[in-house]
């Protein structure tokens, strides 16, 4: 780097001689090219070293370790989180579990002021703020709902806090899981300075009939970039307004950027869960596309067995901080001498089938979970689902994510998954009365430096040794147009 300087350095004495130029010009450029090599060599980390070549064309010292067409990162996200203070002891959990205390940026809105017994505020959550008096607003009437009201307003609080060199806003409940690597890793794909409204609809039909079918369910999460927050900052409190009597806040955003033609852009790894008890179907097969979000966990049973529900988000972040990339990412291999299905879940679960079933079949979550609207008699959903069933050629053997684990050099993640209990079922005899009833652990095999890319996949071949209670999948990357069936 220092010899390239120099040959550089020559090439601009050689050019901007005093015969040439006359000797206060050499002296300027000499003094402005000194502290540009200064701002870059002392001011910059080393990692943020830019070329040569764009020296001689700021005109100050950088401010910033980012530029504007650098990868988006963590730093340019700021979250805004809603809750209410009479749920927040059991939802600080919830929070604390994907939070980066000095690493996230981001606010916490409230309902109100909290009690001395909150106080000092951990420096582990996100900052407190307590939501403006939707009531004391000028601009609104007090006809506005207040509560819709409040939550919606939160995306422009958050952007009233002037936190600098901002790219997008995410916006969530307290009782939201986000997964930051992944998340950064879909808002990377977007263009931050244009308008874009991202996120998911409801999992249910009913609810999307009930509001609409391109609004982004806020319970599931959804960004925002900063051009778009921007124009709501001027125009949110007539939506408001406009809609005063509006019982759901994600409906008033929705019909706000319309108006600015704003639409939703589809990414379905946020997830709004309006769905209710056992969810472990749905999570064993839930969309090929990274896992973004996790919302609704007080409406759901613990997402493992013999945990509390704070305790079964903290285990799957587990998994989540070693490679959220394949976590919850399906897999299904076969093992042919057994006629064995296998179907990973990775981070989360594992099931054997006792028959070869299709890939489009294992794809489609079983449907353990039940209806959201427990008054609406039919429901549906926006996929397809499986039913549960006692037929020994079509029940799995389950198993749940217990540890996790490094090996060879660092460059191999074992995940262990445990049977949850026995099946309870004979074998299936119409393809061998191979039982699995024996195995007790399956071990995930996973590369640890090669991340999943989004919308790719991992092959796997499975290693078994008859009547032995391990069994290994081994994740391999796919051989050219093969096909898992």
């Amino acid at each position: 780097m220092a010899s390239s300087i120099s040959s550089k350095w020559s090439k601009i004495q050689k050019n901007h001689s005093p015969s040439s130029h006359g000797t206060p010009y050499k002296l300027v450029s000499i003094s402005g090219l000194l502290i540009f090599l200064f701002c870059i060599f002392f001011l910059n980390p080393p990692n943020n070293y830019q070329p040569f070549s764009r020296l001689l064309s700021t005109s100050s010292c950088p401010t910033t370790t980012t530029t504007p067409n650098s990868l988006t990162n963590i730093s340019h996200i700021v979250f805004g989180i809603v809750g209410a203070l009479n749920t927040w002891n059991s939802r600080k959990p919830y929070v604390e579990s994907w939070w980066r205390p000095n690493i996230t940026r981001g606010y916490l809105f409230l309902d109100r002021p909290p009690g001395p017994e909150f106080q000092p505020w951990p420096s582990n959550l996100p900052p407190l703020r307590v939501s403006e008096d939707v009531r004391k607003i000028p601009t609104l009437t007090k006809t506005v709902n207040p509560i819709p009201a409040r939550i919606v307003r939160a995306i422009i609080e958050a952007f009233r806090e002037g936190d600098k060199n901002v790219r997008w806003y995410v916006m969530g409940d307290d009782d939201t899981i986000f997964f930051l690597d992944n998340l950064i890793g879909v808002l990377a794909k977007y263009n931050h300075s244009k308008y874009y409204y991202i996120g998911s609809n409801s999992e249910s039909i009913m609810s999307n009939i009930d509001f609409s079918f391109d609004m982004a369910f806020g319970g599931a999460g959804y960004a925002l970039s900063y051009p778009v927050v921007e124009a709501l900052a001027a125009k949110l409190d007539s939506c408001i307004e406009r809609d005063s009597q509006e019982h759901f806040s994600d409906y008033i955003l929705h019909s706000c950027l319309a108006d600015l033609g704003v639409y939703l852009t589809l990414e379905k790894g946020f997830h709004q869960i309006d769905m209710r008890n056992d969810t472990t179907g749905f999570l064993s097969a839930q969309p090929h596309t990274p896992f973004l979000s996790f919302h609704h966990i007080d409406a759901i049973d613990p997402i493992f067995p013999s945990m509390n529900r704070s305790e079964a988000i903290n285990h799957l972040m587990k998994a989540a901080k070693a490679d959220q990339s394949r976590l919850l990412q399906q897999t299904i291999c076969y093992h042919r001498p057994t006629n064995w299905s296998f179907s990973v879940s990775w981070g989360y679960s594992a099931y054997i089938y006792e028959n070869i079933i299709p890939r489009s079949i294992l794809c489609r979550p079983l449907q353990t979970f039940t209806k959201w609207r427990r008054e609406v008699k039919l429901h549906f959903y926006v996929f397809y689902t499986r039913p549960l069933s006692s037929d020994p050629c079509q029940a799995p053997h389950v198993f749940f994510f217990d540890s996790i684990e490094l090996t060879q050099g660092d460059e191999q993640v074992v995940t262990t998954y445990i049977r949850k209990s026995p099946r309870g079922l004979p074998n299936c005899s119409s393809t061998g009365n191979h039982s699995a009833d024996a195995i007790t652990k399956i071990q995930v095999l996973s590369p640890a430096t090669t991340r999943l890319e989004a919308g790719g996949r991992d092959c796997c071949d499975i290693e078994y040794a008859d009547r032995t209670s391990v069994t290994q999948v081994k994740y391999r990357p796919c051989l050219k147009n093969e096909v898992i069936a």
